[in-house]
């Protein structure tokens, strides 16, 4: 793993910037594996600002969500969904088809796992996967105790995810309980995976990624077992290392 240690959040989210524009304008056919929650929002908002100043087209990228909510409807604005079309995919001009997120509302929720990660099968590796770090080491949502050879699958959210997600709602009882996610052997198969850390509550968890201990009991350990991750995270990140 290659870290990278920058001064803020705003430097973080502009080197993961250039990265993906790098590769969006030397590769045919991209394929991003994008992440949400309030980490990326700033690596969001530095791409549409390249598409806006001409430095890259999405035309021919396709972009894969690592998950989704159980039970929420795409219209409902703490829906991934709705998320990733506010926050970038509407700004940048990317052909909605070419988007994809896993369906929360699917009569068959297992068989929407098994058909999403059939999809990104048929598409290709993802070429840059963007992710961020859990509390609890989680990455997706793939909880603690998340086997490594998981595919996409539906995930009972632990309680710390739920907590730290409930910001976002009116109280944590409307936060779901349940959400698809992409497994970690799905991530692991990431030609090439960005993880963002940011703020000092992330350090501890930075310093246990770091450490080098590879355990189902901290599912982002795994990643010391990829090829080609390249850690940013900022001075607060950083601060237990």
């Amino acid at each position: 793993m290659e870290l990278l240690k920058v001064s803020n959040y705003d430097e973080m989210s502009e080197r993961a910037c250039s990265f993906i524009i790098e590769k969006i304008n030397h590769t045919s056919l991209p394929v991003l594996g994008l992440a949400t929650g309030s980490t990326p929002e700033g690596l969001y908002q530095h791409l549409i600002r390249s598409y806006q100043n001409d430095e890259a087209s999405f035309n021919h990228v396709h972009t894969f969500n690592l998950d989704e909510y159980v039970g929420l409807p795409k219209a409902d604005k703490n829906s991934y969904d709705y998320y990733m079309n506010e926050k970038l995919f509407k700004h940048i001009g990317i052909p909605r088809e070419q988007t994809h997120l896993p369906n929360g509302n699917a009569p068959d929720l297992k068989q929407e796992a098994s058909d999403y990660e059939s999809l990104i099968q048929q598409t290709g590796n993802v070429d840059i996967q963007i992710l961020g770090l859990g509390l609890n080491g989680h990455i997706g949502f793939n909880e603690p105790g998340t086997p490594f050879s998981s595919r996409t699958h539906v995930v009972d959210l632990d309680d710390s995810t739920r907590e730290a997600n409930a910001r976002f709602f009116s109280s944590i009882n409307e936060v779901p309980e349940q959400a698809i996610t992409m497994g970690i052997e799905t991530i692991m198969e990431s030609n090439e995976i960005i993880l963002l850390v940011s703020g000092e509550s992330k350090a501890a968890a930075l310093a246990r990624l770091m450490d080098g201990e590879v355990s189902e009991d901290f599912p982002a350990s795994i990643l010391n077992r990829h090829p080609n991750v390249r850690i940013i995270a900022d001075v607060a990140a950083c601060s237990s290392l």
